[in-house]
């Protein structure tokens, strides 16, 4: 009897987290081109569940992340390495990320010196930019960093 209240709980449960799961749509992304460097595994594998207030959702491509409904976040790995930019570079969670603002209020960020890249798209209306950068950036250090903003 125990093991049958069990079973339906459980039951129950899974339908839950199916329904539930069926009201966040799949975000759909690009991967980016080397988005199967077993280095952008390394990055996926440790990013957060939560950035701030916003839960991770799911995406439909290789090496990429996102979180918030609507999309507050976004993460891709994989794209070329970046080693000399005329883009402006800050340091968040020690990681140096290039500043790209032509698209204000959202922002995208690239890492410098880090092969292969990663890119972190924020809207600055819903999250602060340093708020993305500190909470992904232990899982981007998995890629070791060849040269920083101030070589």
């Amino acid at each position: 009897m125990k093991i049958s209240k069990t079973l339906a709980t459980l039951s129950l449960t899974a339908v839950i987290i199916a329904v539930l799961s069926a009201c966040a749509p799949t975000v759909n992304l690009d991967a980016a081109p080397k988005a199967n460097d077993p280095a952008c595994a390394e990055v996926s594998v440790r990013l957060p569940d939560v950035i701030d207030t916003h839960q991770k959702r799911v995406t439909n491509a290789q090496a990429t992340a996102a979180w918030g409904e609507p999309t507050a976040v976004i993460v891709r790995c994989g794209l070329e390495p970046v080693t000399v930019s005329t883009l402006s570079c800050v340091s968040a969670g020690d990681v140096d990320w290039l500043v790209d603002d032509s698209q204000s209020p959202s922002f995208r960020f690239i890492t410098f010196g880090r092969s292969p890249a990663t890119e972190v798209i924020v809207d600055s209306t819903a999250i602060a930019g340093v708020t993305a950068l500190e909470a992904v950036a232990d899982a981007v250090q998995n890629i070791e960093a060849t040269k920083t903003c101030s070589e």
